[in-house]
Formats: structure tokens, C-alpha cells, sequence
């Protein structure tokens, strides 16, 4: 059984935020009980708030971000949480350096989409500037993942 979520980008201001947030709506609304949460691969942010420009954009579609903060992946991530959510092929690189042997944990948010998007990862929006276009994968990834659980945490309560 699944009950618990983290997603990772690389420094935790922009993507992840932004998907643990969506996550937590979309999980709300589909009474899914499972626990999220966000953070980088990059200690650059530790403590930041999320990019002002990505809040923005995620406020336009009614998603809050206003009181989450960056946090760095550790090592006892890989045993706090059942799924490893990553934004890029980058991301999983960086955690397969960082605990290879947990490495079945860790799945890529875009392969979850159950419709055909522009990239099979998230563009970092903090140097794409398209905070928008960030969101709509993010979006559509996170409806199949949300459906994927609910099928998923249903069969083994079988």
C-alpha cells in the first residue's frame, strides 16, 4: 500500500512544490489518504519560499503554495516514503548516486500521464520561464498518478 508521496526536483522552489501542492488537492478531492511532501536534490534553497513567479502562476489555477519551503532529500527519505516522484531524468540521477539501492522507489512524474504531453519530464520552469506550461504537465501527470494510487492502494486492500 502506498500512503505516502515525495516529490523532487532540483531545488525544491518551482516543481516540486508545486506538484506536492496540486497532489494534495487532487488527493483531497479523490479521498485518497496519502501523505506528501517536497524537496531538491540541491541545498541551494534549504528554507526558501517557493519562486514567486511559479506561486503566481499556480494562484491563478486556485493552489496555495504560500506556506511551503524547500527543504534537501536525505537519506532517510528513502525510507519515510513509499513513492520518489521526480521532475527530470536528472533528478533520478541524482538520487541514484545518493541511494542506488532504493533506486525501485523512485519513478518519473510524466510517466504517470495518461495523455500525450510536449516532454516526457517536467521543464524546469526556473530557467524556461513557462511557469504555465509547467503546471499543465504537472496537472495532467498528477490526475494519472492519482488514479494509478487510488487502483493501486484498492487492489491490495483486497
Amino acid at each position: 500500500m502506498i500512503q505516502s508521496v515525495l516529490f523532487i526536483c532540483l531545488g525544491n522552489i518551482c516543481r516540486s512544490p508545486t506538484a506536492e501542492c496540486i497532489f494534495r488537492e487532487k488527493a483531497k478531492i479523490s479521498k485518497l489518504d496519502i501523505f506528501c511532501d517536497s524537496a531538491g536534490t540541491a541545498s541551494w534553497h534549504v528554507g526558501s519560499f517557493p519562486y514567486e513567479p511559479m506561486q503566481v502562476a499556480a494562484q491563478g489555477r486556485g493552489f496555495d503554495m504560500s506556506k511551503l519551503r524547500a527543504r534537501q532529500i536525505t537519506i532517510a527519505d528513502f525510507e519515510d516514503f513509499d513513492l520518489l516522484v521526480v521532475m527530470d531524468n536528472e533528478n533520478r540521477s541524482n538520487l541514484k548516486n545518493l541511494c542506488p539501492e532504493k533506486l525501485d522507489k523512485v519513478h518519473l512524474l510524466t510517466d504517470y500521464s495518461l495523455e500525450d504531453l510536449a516532454y516526457d519530464y517536467v521543464p524546469d520552469p526556473y530557467y524556461t520561464r513557462n511557469f504555465n506550461e509547467a503546471l499543465d504537465i504537472i496537472e495532467t501527470s498528477l490526475n494519472g498518478l492519482v488514479k494509478s494510487l487510488i487502483n493501486h492502494n484498492n487492489y491490495l486492500k483486497q
